[in-house]
């Protein structure tokens, strides 16, 4: 070798390709195939291989300080973006205490899964740390539940769990995955991982084509039909045949649920507060994917002698609580394109001679509206929630998502604001959860970053998992929160009065006075108060700049405690 000759160097052998895996890598690798962007978890030691399986496959972590926190905030992405939503918890009290996330979004009919520990198989009913008979207690409230039984399995459980989600009206589904399944390999030809987009059949089924043209004759004969559109239209994402549906028949449309949204503010067939007028005199009503819960009085609501059309994605709910003329079974989109095109059939689909029926309703919402007036801008002190609604209303944007936790906060919001968008309004749905706000909201920044989103509290509902808006800092993912401070759980303070008296109705219902504003600074995000009317505007403003600087935002204002929503004095909920 000469003096200045280079060196020979060995060529370097490229790594062999791993023949073997993980249960937690197949975990990850069946997420990333169901189109999963995130998982939301709280630590613990039987699902760290899951974790180590997300790095692989580019999905992000989003840990946070409570396992409900987790299940709700999954609950939430599944709503804002139609993906199924994820959450990883730990076995034992980790699976607990996510119970309740799992419940929300069962009888909210929100697809997502939940995977939970287990200890390892081969300690099965030796008293294993955090062992519990976790599928047992989560059967009830999912549409599947189960235990992967080996290694080899573990992805294609997965998928069948998302399969289940989507199976009919959707909802949550469980694994637990014992550790030693969990952390053990298996050779790679030897795991079944479905491939993306080659395991699954469209969900969108129409009714049967009979009772499409029974509907459709209904409609085209009816002078005085309405529409009430419930959350099960934003979750098959049937929003725009919905407005193409109510404006081509020039029918009244009323929202609930996450169907608030549907039609934005000002439009001439959104109506908002004659829906028991619109009920009481319509010949024909048409409700779509909304069960005849508590909200609507078990179907009392309606006339007994009402022609009814129900249309919904499970065929249980349909006739559910009370008779109905017509019931239709299918994809909410699919079955009111089909029930529009069966309307072209004839040489007139009566919507000209409905535009009377419309102007009656019409002026009844400016009269309902005007009785409300008083409470929307009273200059009382302590502050009328009403008036806190009012603002909240006026405030919002076409980009604003606005969640509502709590009791009264919930009630009054339902009556004084009207969301831009589809998909705007999120609440925790029929189970009437209280701490979903933080949640939502983290889901909703994280799929929607470019959005703001606003969430009003009752103060009982901020602290059950405000800890959490440490989460929201920690992620860059700011959030608007507005509290309506009573120091009271009111809405059950109220019912106590009503029933025992106001000398006993005060037990175990009022709360500390707590300043939320230094709470929120204390997290590095701003605070502010509030007192008086006139200080919500500026102090929502101020609020606003601060989170479109990165940071949260905490505007603590003090409400009137004697002040409730009208089914909350008459205890319409219950009834």
């Amino acid at each position: 070798m000469s003096p200045t000759a280079a060196p020979t160097t060995k060529p370097v052998e490229a790594e062999a390709a791993p023949t073997q895996i993980s249960g937690g890598h197949l975990v990850a690798k069946a997420l990333k195939a169901e189109g999963v962007e995130v998982i939301f978890t709280l630590c613990g030691g039987h699902i760290i291989d899951i974790y180590d399986g997300c790095l692989d496959e580019g999905i992000e972590i989003i840990d946070v300080r409570h396992e409900q926190v987790a299940a709700h905030a999954a609950d939430g992405y599944s709503r804002q973006t139609g993906k199924p939503g994820c959450a990883v918890v730990t076995a034992g009290p980790g699976t607990t205490d996510a119970i309740t996330g799992i419940a929300n979004a069962f009888r909210a009919e929100s697809p997502m899964l939940m995977i939970g520990g287990q200890g390892s198989l081969t300690q099965h009913k030796m008293g294993s740390l955090q062992d519990l008979p976790h599928v047992d207690i989560l059967s009830p409230i999912t549409k599947f539940a189960a235990t992967v039984p080996s290694t080899a399995r573990v992805a294609d459980m997965v998928s069948m769990a998302f399969r289940e989600c989507f199976n009919g009206a959707p909802g949550p589904s469980f694994l637990e995955i014992p550790r030693d399944v969990l952390d053990a390999k298996v050779d790679l030809d030897k795991a079944r991982i479905p491939a993306a987009g080659r395991y699954r059949a469209s969900t969108k089924l129409s009714a049967d084509p009979d009772d499409v043209q029974r509907l459709a004759d209904l409609l085209v004969q009816a002078e005085r039909p309405c529409i009430l559109f419930g959350t099960q239209t934003w979750t098959s994402r049937a929003s725009e045949k919905a407005r193409e549906f109510a404006r081509t028949l020039n029918i009244p449309a009323y929202m609930n649920g996450s169907g608030r949204g549907t039609f934005p503010p000002g439009d001439p067939h959104h109506f908002h507060r004659t829906r028991r007028i619109a009920f009481d005199k319509a010949d024909v009503i048409v409700i779509v994917g909304t069960p005849f819960d508590f909200r609507m009085g078990y179907g009392r609501r309606l006339r007994a002698d009402a022609t009814v059309a129900q249309i919904d994605m499970d065929y249980r709910t349909v006739g559910k609580n009370r008779d109905i003329s017509l019931g239709l079974v299918g994809d909410i989109g699919r079955v009111l394109s089909d029930v529009l095109v069966a309307t072209t059939g004839t040489t007139d689909n009566g919507a000209t001679k409905r535009q009377a029926w419309l102007d009656e309703l019409r002026a009844a919402e400016k009269v309902a509206y005007e009785k409300l007036i008083p409470a929307f801008t009273s200059e009382n002190v302590p502050i009328n929630p009403y008036r806190v609604a009012y603002e909240l209303n006026e405030f919002l944007t076409d980009d604003t998502i606005y969640i509502g936790d709590g009791g009264d906060v919930v009630t009054i919001s339902a009556q004084a604001v009207q969301p831009h968008q589809p998909g705007h309004w999120m609440d925790p749905g029929p189970l009437g959860t209280l701490g979903v706000g933080v949640p939502f909201a983290m889901a909703a920044k994280y799929a929607h970053p470019e959005k703001e989103v606003l969430c009003y509290f009752g103060d009982g509902a901020f602290t059950l998992t405000g800890w959490d808006l440490e989460t929201c800092q920690r992620f860059k993912l700011p959030i608007l929160g507005v509290i309506g401070n009573n120091s009271a759980m009111n809405q059950i303070r109220c019912g106590q009065i009503n029933k025992y008296g106001a000398e006993r109705g005060n037990v175990g219902n009022l709360l500390g006075d707590v300043d939320f504003e230094k709470f929120a600074e204390m997290l590095g995000g701003y605070g502010e108060v509030v007192r008086e009317p006139k200080e919500i505007r500026p102090a929502l403003d101020r609020a606003r700049e601060a989170v479109r600087g990165g940071t949260s935002a905490l505007v603590n204002i003090w409400v009137d405690r004697e002040e409730w929503a009208p089914g909350t004095r008459n205890q319409t909920m219950y009834k």
